[in-house]
């Protein structure tokens, strides 16, 4: 049985569906001769880890314990009552120099895979000394590979030992796709996709005459937004997920490379009004140029959608008149969908389509790349 330590830095919604995977599916991994080794599970305050990283690992009770007390919205340092394992739990600094030990102390020995399924930009250092150290890193969190240049280089220095499929499309193979394609030698023309569920939803509402201020209400009380609608209307998701695929493509640009169309003014952005305000009277003032925006369309054939577009130099966010019968055009609700071009891909574009979002559908995306990494584990 091939053994693959693994330490989860996030305990958010997709990292404990991440953790319910790997308790449900032991028998299955038990089939493929894996066995996944959690030596490790940290939030953003505390880390829990076995007395013995070595010869230990936390048990699947232990796990679902951790699961239980997140959800609650409850702090790592009260499993103290509740685990019946042998653990130990760090708090505050010691939490990353531990994190950083055992990376140390597995990454050239038994192997380790660090996974970030948090939210933080500030896992970038962490992940950058674990691959130093000879680990394997799997990512959901998008912020470290959009983080400077200098960071990126040492998170893909060995491009066998870091998996990010998660960080674009969910669970969808966009990555593992387009590097296919960049390792035929067949070059990328141009990429064009919808990467928000959110604002996915947004577009495809706004096609059947709704007012945007009606169908973002809507899409927040379905859950469907940020709890600040204006973190997925700014488009800087969209951005980063653009990014990271433009920087897959070896193009070497930043953050501030990339035009973005926010769909909210300045002066309605956070820190200048609040979001009850915006919702109850801000978002209602955009609603008649959008509404304009989809007339204009419409009489042209089209339909808009909110998508990147990475073609030359030129890398893109914002919202696009597209044909109504193209495969952007036909997309409805929060799926995702990406069209590349290459060569070999001129005149019918390899599209790639599905659900793009969802807690379960990440965490499947991130545990279908540790368990991609097997071959690199003694």
């Amino acid at each position: 049985m091939k053994k693959i330590s693994v330490i989860l830095m996030g305990c958010g919604g997709v990292g404990r569906q991440l953790l319910q995977h790997i308790v449900s599916f032991r028998s299955l991994h038990a089939k493929m001769g894996v066995h996944l080794r959690v030596v490790g599970v940290s939030d953003s305050k505390s880390l829990v880890v076995p007395v013995d990283v070595l010869k230990e690992e936390l048990d699947d009770e232990l796990l679902s314990e951790v699961c239980s007390v997140k959800s609650a919205g409850s702090a790592l340092t009260t499993l103290g009552a509740l685990g019946k394992g042998e653990y130990r739990v760090f708090n505050g600094s010691e939490s990353r120099r531990e994190t950083e030990g055992i990376a140390q102390l597995l990454g050239k020995s038994t192997g380790l895979v660090v996974v970030d399924c948090s939210a933080s930009s500030e896992t970038v250092e962490i992940l950058t000394k674990a691959v130093e150290l000879g680990c394997c890193a799997v990512l959901a969190n998008k912020k470290p590979l959009t983080s400077t240049l200098e960071h990126y280089d040492k998170l893909v220095l060995d491009p066998r030992r870091i998996r990010h499929e998660s960080t674009v499309g969910a669970g969808l193979p966009v990555i593992a796709s387009m590097n296919r394609i960049i390792s035929s030698g067949d070059p990328v023309h141009s990429i064009v996709g919808s990467l928000s569920g959110t604002l996915g939803y947004v577009m495809s509402e706004l096609e059947d005459g709704r007012p945007l201020s009606q169908v973002v209400r809507a899409a927040k009380t379905l859950g469907y937004t940020e709890p600040d609608p204006r973190d997925d209307l700014s488009g800087m998701d969209v951005a980063r997920k653009a990014l990271i695929l433009a920087r897959l493509l070896g193009k070497r640009i930043v953050m501030d490379s990339i035009k973005i169309e926010s769909l909210y003014p300045e002066e309605m952005r956070p820190g200048v009004m609040t979001v009850d305000d915006f919702l109850q009277n801000g978002i209602a003032k955009l609603d008649q140029n959008i509404e304009d925006r989809v007339k204009k369309a419409s009489s042209n054939g089209c339909v808009l959608r909110y998508v990147c577009m990475i073609e030359g130099s030129s890398v893109q966010v914002g919202i696009r008149e597209v044909p109504k019968d193209s495969p952007l055009g036909r997309l409805r609700g929060s799926d995702n969908i990406v069209e590349i071009r290459s060569r070999c891909y001129k005149e019918q574009p390899l599209v790639i389509q599905g659900a793009g979002a969802g807690n379960d559908t990440t965490a499947a995306g991130v545990l279908a790349d540790i368990i991609d990494m097997q071959d690199l584990f003694p």
